[in-house]
Formats: structure tokens, C-alpha cells, sequence
């Protein structure tokens, strides 16, 4: 029996470092895939660049789901219809916040969308003291020993992302549920691409060319559809607790990212800064898979 009992924490240990690893994989996707967005976003603007990744993310994740499009009741249609505007508009905030203020302080200030979903859903207790940790943070982001970086505008769309994301936590499970596998996903994604063509065609279509495609085919397999395989992935070899508290390092991938793709180089209080979003955000899911 000690054998077979030593097999069986070896084979979660391995779930969990696997685990673990797509994790972490996920996290680069998404924000190493925002940093080597930059350059799409000079090329077709925030909403132009917005529209192309997700219409081809649609497009690719369509064809591998065959989603039966006609057979979807009234309710299903709309739960996707809400979801694909909220992921539009949450994806052009995005791009568009981090066309103007560095990728550390957009991906922080958007961290505080799902960070206040976490706490508020408790009510007004102590717990409201990880987001004000987490502003805390933003702020010392937003000071780089000189002056406040970016711009008011920047600061403004990072935070129309963050009630995006907020928006989207909540939606997500009650689309899954009423969708089959990655049904949810799909038809939503449909309706996003539909939904920011008309911000993102005309300034998209007149620059495009050949290599433009292949970028931004490229870019969509790193946001959306790699990180989200990948964290459906982990969730089945890893409890819920230690998945949110390992993704709670995504504004520190964020700012590295930023200084290995963008050079965007950080202060000592600006590292200080992320490192209490990061506290806030994992201690939000600590405390509240506690409760």
C-alpha cells in the first residue's frame, strides 16, 4: 500500500508541476503577445490591430469547433452577444491604453477589474484591503522618480479594460454553462470580431498586406487561443487556489515583458509597485478560498 500511495503523490506532484508550467506559459503568451502587439498597433491602430487578432482568433478556433450556429436558442445568443461586445470593447481598451502608458502599469491597473470582482462578492469587509494594497501598487507604477508616466488617456482605457475583464469574469461561467465544451468561447469570439469591425476595418484593411496576415494569425494564437487551451489545461491537474494564486504573477510577466520586448526599463518603487498588485492579487484568492 505505501507503494502504491507513494505512486499516487508522485503522479500529483508531477500533475501539479505540469500544471504549473502551463501556468506560467500561459501568462508569457498573453503578455508577451501584447508586447510584440506594438508593433501591429503602430502599424493598424489599437482598434485595427483589436479587430484583426480577433477576427482571426474567431476564424481559427470556428473551424476547429464547429460551433451549430442555427440550432442556439434566444438565451444562448444572447449570453454570447453580451460576452463578444464585452471582450470587443475590454480588447480595444487594451491595446489602446498600452499605445500611450507602459505594458507594467496597463496590465496592473487591469488587474484591478478581477481583483475587486474577488473581494466585493464578500461584501464590505477586510478583504477590501487587497484592492486598496493593489492601488497602492498602481500608484507607485504610475511615479517613475520624475513624474507620473503616460498619459490621463492611457490610465483611462486600462481602466475601461479593467471593467471589462470584470464584466467578463462573470459572464464566462454562465456562458460556459450555457454552452458545450468550447461552444461558449467560440460563438462569443464570432460576435467580438463582428462587433469591432466597425472601429477597426478602416484603419486595418489599407495597410494590410501579406506579412500583416501572417502577424496577426500569428498574434491570435498567443492571445487568445494558446492561453486559454492551456488554462483549461492546468485547471484539470491543479486545485482552483493554487491556479489563481500562480496567475496573480501576471502583472510582474507583464512588466518584464515590457522591458524585454518594449524597453521599458522600471525604478526600484515601480518594481515595489508590482509586487503589491501581485500580493493583493494573490492574497484575494489565498483569503477567499479560505472562506
Amino acid at each position: 500500500m505505501d507503494g502504491v500511495e507513494a505512486k499516487l503523490q508522485s503522479a500529483s506532484s508531477s500533475g501539479m508541476a505540469a500544471g504549473a508550467l502551463m501556468c506560467l506559459m500561459s501568462m508569457s503568451s498573453i503578455q508577451f503577445g501584447a508586447a510584440l502587439s506594438a508593433p501591429a498597433i503602430a502599424t493598424f491602430g489599437p482598434a485595427g490591430a483589436s479587430w484583426l487578432r480577433l477576427a482571426f482568433a474567431a476564424v481559427m478556433l470556428a473551424i476547429a469547433i464547429r460551433p451549430p450556429v442555427l440550432r442556439y436558442s434566444g438565451a444562448q445568443w444572447i449570453a454570447a452577444l453580451v460576452l463578444g461586445t464585452t471582450t470587443a470593447l475590454m480588447t480595444m481598451c487594451f491595446f489602446a491604453a498600452i499605445e500611450r502608458i507602459p505594458l507594467g502599469l496597463t496590465v496592473a491597473i487591469d488587474f484591478l477589474g478581477p481583483l475587486s470582482v474577488a473581494t466585493l462578492g464578500f461584501g464590505m469587509s477586510w478583504r477590501l484591503a487587497w484592492p486598496a494594497l493593489a492601488g497602492v501598487g498602481v500608484l507607485f507604477l504610475a511615479y517613475d522618480g520624475e513624474g507620473w508616466v503616460g498619459s490621463l488617456s492611457g490610465v483611462l482605457f486600462a481602466a475601461g479594460s479593467a471593467v471589462g475583464w470584470a464584466i467578463y469574469i462573470l459572464l464566462t461561467k454562465k456562458v460556459g454553462a450555457a454552452f458545450k465544451g468550447l461552444e461558449g468561447l467560440s460563438m462569443s469570439l464570432l460576435v467580438a470580431a463582428v462587433v469591432a469591425t466597425p472601429f477597426g476595418f478602416a484603419t486595418a484593411v489599407p495597410h494590410l498586406d501579406a506579412y500583416g496576415l501572417l502577424e496577426m494569425a500569428g498574434l491570435a494564437l498567443l492571445v487568445p487561443l494558446l492561453p486559454y487551451a492551456l488554462e483549461m489545461t492546468a485547471l484539470r491537474r491543479m486545485p482552483t487556489a493554487s491556479f489563481g494564486i500562480l496567475m496573480s504573477l501576471e502583472p510582474a510577466i507583464g512588466a518584464l515583458a515590457g522591458f524585454i520586448i518594449l524597453a521599458q526599463p522600471m525604478t526600484i518603487l515601480q518594481m515595489m509597485g508590482t509586487a503589491l498588485v501581485v500580493t493583493a492579487s494573490a492574497g484575494a484568492t489565498f483569503s477567499a478560498e479560505k472562506s
